[in-house]
Order: structure tokens, then sequence, then C-alpha cells
């Protein structure tokens, strides 16, 4: 039985489409299509229902997923066990939202280039549900955003969440008081999309302190977000992470201030690549990555306690 036909049904029969599991694989639909006819005519029977409208294993199908993927994973065990040969080239496609993009996305990828130089990279920057969607479909194979992708074959951890700060100009941040919550509601506030995490953690911010919302903007790119806090236009919330490098070609640095916003979640969802080990490796190689990159001077792990001891250290010190 050749194992790429057995790789070409189990991604149709985890992405739930012919066309899909072409893109996956960057194959013509033909092709896969011709793969699994081979497959139902060595086994002897129909492993997708074609009388139905929309996609579905047939019972035998159903079976023989089990054992496609036990297949593929004997595979990989050999090529583990015995030796793999030399590496060869490979696409790791990667999606992240923008505050990936401007935390460590482009370290990671600095990494993996010199511990993998064999991975030629795709790297896709969205919104979450977008994100996610790509991943959900095969077109990603590994994705950081603010929500989880759901489907079968595909794992999800979650990783470390990037503290949420507000921020303003230079000469707003150096001012001698403390913002209070009331007084960033007087200026215009900006924020991610309406009905992110953000935005919603802002909301609930402002009415949990029972104040009016004010004038509270949603913005989808935070390139033109920083430029509208660059010239006067309002205060803006921000992942922290991100302050350092977008500050350096701008007029941008963090208030001072008691309030307190939600953390943004991240999570890494990934498909499992049984038969491919050198992927899934690559994979683990990126979360692990993520895992230990120092935020703003210390590990991403530990970073959610560290906001606390700055801010004591910083009244201490006053």
């Amino acid at each position: 039985m050749n194992l790429r036909f057995v790789e070409a049904f189990l991604w149709v029969a985890r992405l739930k489409s012919v066309t899909r599991a072409a893109d996956k694989l960057c194959l013509t639909q033909s092709a896969v299509s011709s793969r699994i006819a081979s497959l139902e005519e060595e086994l002897g029977v129909p492993l997708i229902d074609r009388r139905e409208r929309h996609f579905r294993l047939t019972n035998s199908g159903n079976r023989f997923l089990v054992f496609a993927e036990r297949l593929l994973d004997i595979q990989r065990e050999m090529k583990d066990e015995l030796g793999a040969p030399e590496p060869q080239a490979m696409t790791l496609r990667i999606g992240g939202i923008e505050s990936v993009l401007h935390t460590w996305l482009i370290p990671l990828v600095e990494h993996l280039r010199r511990t993998q130089p064999h991975i030629e990279f795709e790297l896709t920057v969205e919104m979450s549900p977008v994100i996610v969607e790509h991943l959900r479909r095969g077109s990603l194979d590994l994705a950081f955003a603010a929500m989880p992708a759901a489907g079968e074959g595909i794992r999800v951890e979650e990783m470390p969440s990037l503290e949420m700060v507000f921020v303003g100009r230079r000469a707003d941040a150096e001012r001698a008081e403390r913002w209070t919550l009331t007084e960033i509601l007087d200026r215009d506030v900006l924020t991610f999309q309406r009905g992110s995490q953000p935005h919603v953690a802002l909301v609930e911010l402002i009415r949990r302190a029972g104040l009016e919302s004010g004038r509270i903007h949603t913005i989808s790119s935070i390139s033109a977000l920083v430029r509208m806090v660059e010239g006067g236009f309002g205060f803006a919330t921000l992942p922290r992470a991100t302050v350092p490098s977008l500050a350096r070609g701008a007029d941008l640095a963090v208030l001072d201030t008691e309030a307190r916003l939600a953390s943004l979640p991240i999570h890494a969802s990934y498909w499992a690549y049984p038969g491919a080990p050198q992927l899934e490796a690559a994979v683990q190689e990126a979360i692990a990555f993520v895992r230990r990159f120092p935020v703003d001077g210390v590990v991403a792990s530990e970073a959610a306690a560290e906001p606390a001891k700055k801010r004591a250290s910083h009244r201490k010190n006053r």
C-alpha cells in the first residue's frame, strides 16, 4: 500500500474536502482523487460516500481512517528509530496576529532559519478569526491567534499571554502624575477591531469602573493605530511587548496608570503530521521558542508576574 496515497486520504478526511487536501499537499485535485480511487480499488470498498451532497466518509472510510493514522505513525517511528536521511526542503506555513508580528514572529523565523536551514517559510498576518479559519481549512501548519482553532487532527496549546497597556505620546507618558482611567477616557481611545478581545476587555474595564465609555475607535492595523496616537488623535491599548520595537520609529510610550487591562491570550493551533517528523519537529521547536522568548527582559512564561513588580518598584523610587 502506497503511504502517499494513505496520507492523501488522511488529509481529505481531516479537511473534509478534496480541494483543501490538494492545496495542503501541493497536488492537483485530480491527483488526490486518483490516489483515493486507487486506495478504494486496492481495499475493495468505497471510502467516501459520493452520493451525499456534503462530504462524508463511509463506514469503511471511518474504519480505514484509524488504520491510516496508525500506518503513518509507524512510518514516523521507523524514521526516528532507523535514522532519517538528509533533511529535505520543506515549507512551514505560519500564521499570526499583528501583535505576534510585532513581538516575536520575526525572531522565531530567524531562529528556525538558523537551526533548520532547509525550511522555506510562508507567513500570513491577519486577524484571529481569519488566521484560525486558514488553519482549519489546511492553509496553515501553525497559527498563533487570540482564539484556538478547532477540528479533528488539530492540536491546541495555550501560550503565554501578552500584557495590555495604555500608550500615548512620550510627553504624555513623562508627566509626573499617574493617569486615571477617567483622564484617559477624556481623550479618544483607540483599540483593536470591534469584538476582538482587546476591544471587549476595554469596554468591560470601563463598565466595571462605572464610567461613560467616551469615544472608542476600533482599528484593525497596529501601524495605523500607532500613527494616530503619534498624530495626537488619542490614547491606545497595545501589548506592552510591542511598544519597544514600535517606539523606535514613532513617538510612543507606555502610560503610567492604575487601570489594568486584561491580558491578550495567545493560542498555538497546529496540525498533527503523522509521517512527517521533520515538519512536526519544526512546529514543536517553534512553540518551545515562543515559550522561552524574553518579553521586555523576562522569559514569556514569567512575564505575567513582572508588571506588578515594576509598579511596586516604581512607587518605591518616587
